[in-house]
C-alpha cells in the first residue's frame, strides 16, 4: 500500500492521494510491511512514532517526503501574541497542556558525564527566531541586561580552550516562569519583533522515533527535521535523537536534513532498561561500572547481530545539535554511515560533558563510517569503548576543535584514506589501531588508560572474550603524510611512540627479561609499533625506528578550501616523496592485534586490501603516501567533497 499525507488532508481520509491523511502519525499506526508513506510539502508539527516495522531490508516501512516537494517535521510549536515589556525584551504565555507528560522547560540538561552548567542548569528547552536557537539565560536579570559572550567559560576534557562564538548571537536570550497551569516566556530579540516573525519553542522530544523497542527495517527518507527538545545522550542512558529506531535493527535513514536538536540528531544508541543515568541518580559506583554492567545487561537482554544494528545512515546533512550529530551506544553496531555533512555539533556552548561529537559512539563492532566530511565541531568523530572491526576511511575533517578521538578500545579498527586537517588530528587512548594512507594536518596525543579495563569481543560478535586496560600502542601507521605545526610540547608525528619495540617478538623479550611475574611485567614495557613508509614534513619528527621514511623541511602549505559547487584541497608537496615506494596495504600486512588477536579484515571474515584512495581512484603503479593519488610534486588542488553527489 501507498499512504498519502498531506496539509490539505484529514485524517478521516482512506489516505489515498486523492484523500490523504493530515498527519504522518495517522499513516505510522497502519502502515506494515512493504507499505510507503508519502509526505506532500508542508510543516508536521508531530512527533512520529512508528506501530509497526518491517521483515527485511527488502521489505521495510518506507517513510518518505514526496518528490520535489519539502517535508518538515517539527518537535516544536509556534509562539505568538508577544508582549513588548521593555526596549528589546518581549513576553508572552503558554499553556502547559501543549507539553503533555513532557516539559522541556521544566527537564534539566544532566546526566552522566556532563561537566557544565553545573549551578545553573540548562534545560531541554528551546526558542528559536526566524530559525536561529537563543541562548537561555540564567537568570530573567540577564534577558533585560544582556552581557557579550566572548567566549565558552567550559573546557575540553583536555584542558584546551574551546571556539569563540558569535558575541551577537549571546545576546539573544530567553528565560522561562513556568507555573501550574502556564508558562510565562520572556525573550530579547535585539530589535526584531516577534509579532512579525516565526518563533517557535520545542516541545517534543523527538521527531521521529519509535515508543517501542523492536520495530525493526523502516526507511526514513527527505524529510527535514529539527527542533526537538532531546535529553542529554551518554552511553548510561536511553538516547533520544531527532529521529533514531530505538534498540531496533535494520533502518535507513537518508537524505535528510536534521538539525537543532538541543542534543543529539540521530540516535542509533541505547534503551533504558540497561541503566538510565544511575550515576548522577545514585553515585554508589563510577560511571565507568555502571557503563561496563550496561554493556552486560545488553548482552543477557539480547544484544546481538541478529536483534540489534545493523542501520544504514547516509547522505544526511546534519548541523547545530547541542551534543552529537549521531549518537550510539551497542545499537551502532554492524552499521553503515556515510556521505554525511556534519557541522557545528557542540559548538553553542550553552553545556558541556564527556559525549560530545559529530559522531559519538561505543562499541562499534563492524562498524564503517566513512566519506562524510564533518566540520566546524567540537570533536569531529569519538568511538569510544569496544570499537573493534571498525573501519573509519575517506572522511575530511576540517575547522574542528579536535578531529579524532578513539578510546579505550582494544582494535582491531582501521583509520585509512582520512584528510584530518584540523590543528588538533587525534587523541589516541586505544591499542591495536592502523592508520593508513591518511593526511594528518595537526597534532597527535597518544596515551595509556590502566585504570579503565574495557571489552573486546569475539570476531565480528558481541560476545565479549576478555576485558583488558589499554596498554597504547600496537599500533600500525604506515604510508601518511603528517604536517607539522607550531605548538610547543606537542607531537606532530609519530615520535611519541619512541620507546617502543618494533615487533611483537622483541616485545616478548623484553616482557620476559623482567624476570618471572604476570600482570605487573606487561605494565612496564611499551607495546610495539608498526611504523613504516610516512612522510613528515614541516617539522613532523618521526618514530626513532622507522625505516623507509621521508623526513623534510619543505612547506606542505595544507589548505582546504569550500566552494558552492564543493570542497576542493590544495597542497604543496616535495618532489622527494614521491620517491617513496609504498604498496597497497592488506589483512596479511597488518598482521594481528596483541590483545583482542583480531585480524584487521572486513564484517565478513574475508581480507581488506586498500587499493583506492579517497577519491575513488583505484592504486596504479607506485603507491603514494596520503590519501590522494593523483598527486605531483609541487602545487596541487583536488576536488575531495561534491555536494551535487551526496
Amino acid at each position: 500500500m501507498i499512504y498519502h499525507v498531506s496539509k490539505s488532508g484529514s485524517d478521516q481520509n482512506p489516505g489515498t492521494q486523492e484523500l490523504p491523511f493530515l498527519t504522518i502519525q495517522r499513516a505510522a499506526d497502519i502502515a506494515a510491511a512493504g507499505d510507503t508513506v508519502v509526505v506532500h510539502e508542508g510543516v508536521y508539527r508531530e512527533w512520529v512514532k512508528p506501530k509497526n516495522g518491517g521483515l527485511s531490508r527488502d521489505l521495510p516501512v518506507t517513510y518518505m517526503a514526496a518528490a520535489g516537494e519539502r517535508a518538515v517535521i517539527k518537535g516544536s510549536e509556534r509562539a505568538e501574541h508577544w508582549q513588548r515589556v521593555e526596549g528589546n525584551v518581549w513576553k508572552t504565555t503558554i499553556d502547559r497542556r501543549v507539553f503533555g507528560d513532557y516539559d522541556p522547560f521544566r527537564t534539566e540538561i544532566d546526566g552522566d558525564w556532563l561537566v557544565a552548567p553545573r549551578e545553573h542548569k540548562v534545560h531541554t528547552a528551546a526558542v528559536y527566531l526566524n530559525g536561529r536557537a537563543l541562548f537561555e539565560a540564567p537568570s530573567l536579570d540577564k534577558v533585560f541586561r544582556p552581557e557579550r559572550w566572548e567566549k565558552s567559560v567550559y573546557e575540553t576534557w583536555g584542558g584546551r580552550e574551546e571556539k569563540l562564538i558569535d558575541p551577537a548571537a549571546s545576546l539573544l536570550r530567553w528565560y522561562a516562569e513556568t507555573g501550574e497551569e502556564e508558562t510565562v516566556l520572556y525573550a530579547n530579540f535585539q530589535g526584531a519583533d516577534p509579532n512579525a516573525a516565526l518563533v517557535e519553542f520545542n516541545v517534543r522530544k523527538a521527531c521521529f522515533f519509535p515508543e517501542r523497542t523492536g520495530i525493526n527495517y523502516i526507511t526514513v527518507r527527505g524529510f527535514e527535521m529539527a527542533q526537538a527538545a532531546t535529553p542529554w545522550a551518554p552511553p548510561t542512558a536511553k538516547q533520544w535523537g531527532i529521529v533514531g529506531p530505538n534498540w531496533s535493527k535494520g533502518w535507513v535513514i537518508e537524505n535528510n536534513i536534521i538539525h537543532d536538536s538541543k542534543c543529539s540528531g540521530i540516535s542509533l544508541g541505547k534503551e533504558e532498561t540497561t541503566g538510565d543515568n544511575d550515576f548522577t541518580k545514585w553515585g554508589r559506583k563510577p560511571g565507568y561500572q555502571y557503563q561496563l554492567e550496561a554493556v552486560f545487561k545488553a548482552l543477557s537482554a539480547g544484544w546481538n547481530k541478529e536483534k540489534i544494528g545493523s542501520h544504514i545512515v547516509r547522505g544526511n546533512k546534519i548541523y547545530d545539535c547541542g551534543q552529537n550529530g549521531v549518537v550510539g551506544h551497542m545499537g551502532s553496531a554492524f552499521c553503515e554511515i556515510y556521505g554525511n555533512e556534519i557541522f557545528r555539533i557542540g559548538t553553542g556552548h550553552e553545556f558541556y560533558g564527556h559525549e560530545l561529537g559529530g559522531i559519538k559512539l561505543h562499541a562499534a563492532v563492524d562498524t564503517y563510517v566513512h566519506d562524510n566530511y564533518l566540520h566546524e565541531c567540537t570533536l569531529g568523530m569519538w568511538f569510544d569503548w569496544q570499537a573493534q572491526g571498525l573501519r573509519v576511511s575517506a572522511n575530511i575533517f576540517a575547522g574542528n576543535d579536535r578531529d579524532l578521538f578513539v578510546e579505550v578500545s582494544h582494535g582491531p579498527y582501521l583509520v585509512d584514506n582520512n584528510i584530518f586537517a584540523s590543528a588538533y588530528s587525534f587523541d589516541n587512548a586505544s591499542q591495536g589501531g592502523a592508520y593508513v594512507n591518511n593526511l594528518v594536518c595537526g597534532l597527535f596525543n597518544h596515551y595509556p588508560v590502566l585504570n579503565r579495563a574495557t571489552p573486546y569481543h569475539l570476531p565480528h560478535s558481541t560476545l565479549p572474550a576478555g576485558t583488558a586496560p589499554v596498554y597504547g600502542g600496537d599500533d600500525r601507521w604506515l604510508q601518511n603524510i603528517f604536517v607539522g605545526g607550531g605548538e610547543e610540547g606537542k607531537f606532530y608525528g609519530t615520535s611519541e611512540y619512541n620507546g617502543s619495540p618494533s615487533s611483537l617478538e622483541e616485545y616478548i623479550a623484553r616482557v620476559r627479561s623482567l624476570g618471572y611475574g604476570d600482570l605487573e611485567q606487561f605494565e612496564q614495557v611499551k607495546q610495539p609499533a608498526y611504523i613504516r613508509g610516512n612522510v613528515y614534513l614541516n617539522g613532523a619528527k618521526p618514530f626513532e625506528g622507522e625505516a623507509g621514511c621521508l623526513v623534510s623541511g619543505e612547506s606542505a602549505e595544507v589548505t582546504i578550501d569550500r566552494r558552492a559547487d564543493g570542497v576542493y584541497l590544495e597542497m604543496t608537496l616535495p618532489a622527494a616523496m614521491f620517491g617513496l615506494e609504498g604498496e597497497a596495504v592488506t589483512s596479511g600486512l597488518l598482521g594481528m592485534t596483541r590483545i583482542s588477536e583480531g585480524r584487521f579484515e572486513a564484517p565478513d571474515g574475508g581480507d581488506i586490501k586498500i587499493d583506492t584512495d579517497l577519491v575513488g581512484e583505484a592504486f596504479a603503479g607506485t603507491v603514494l603516501a596520503g590519501p590522494l593519488q593523483r598527486l605531483h610534486a609541487g602545487k596541487n588542488r583536488v576536488k575531495i567533497w561534491d555536494f551535487e553527489g551526496k
